[in-house]
């Protein structure tokens, strides 16, 4: 078929064009905002009554944490806060400790791994929790953390830090 316009035969490459850089931008976009739109932390242990791997997003509220993910939600109070530590695994120090885990801490020593660790006393009781999260996503949160409950977060970025 022969186009006899030359500014039909413009807009028909034109059109081609785009369509095709939609073929090759379209996947990657989508594979790009699945990622964004997935919660950033996921729960792996500690003494909430909550199923491991639940996925879901850390607050940081002006008197202590609120962890919400799908079926439950539950606040950490700063006042109670003991211990805060991010790091490749859970510490022996937290692992030493008279800790009711409903869920205990069972992590693989990986290297891209990483664990925000939270240890409470509340009134005598303890609490901790262990949630997973990758670095870039838990960066943003040290300076918060440390402003609004003036404590600070552990931090150790390799196991040799600490070995």
């Amino acid at each position: 078929m022969m186009i006899a316009h030359r500014s039909t035969q413009r807009i028909a490459i034109s059109i081609g064009l785009f369509a095709g850089l939609l073929l090759l931008a379209g996947p990657s976009f989508a594979k790009h905002k699945d990622k964004e739109a997935e919660p950033p932390f996921q729960y792996l242990a500690g003494t909430e009554d909550i199923a491991k791997g639940c996925a879901g997003r850390l607050e940081v509220l002006k008197e202590g944490f609120t962890f919400n993910c799908p079926g439950a939600t539950f606040t950490l109070p700063f006042s109670g806060v003991t211990l805060m530590q991010y790091r490749p695994d859970v510490s022996p120090e937290v692992l030493g400790m008279a800790i009711p885990w409903k869920l205990k801490p069972q992590l693989a020593r990986v290297k891209d791994n990483k664990y925000f660790t939270i240890v409470l006393n509340e009134q005598g009781k303890i609490r901790a929790v262990v949630l997973r999260v990758e670095e870039n996503n838990m960066r943003p949160y040290f300076a918060e953390i440390e402003l609004r409950s003036g404590k600070s977060v552990q931090e150790y970025r390799s196991f040799e830090e600490f070995n």
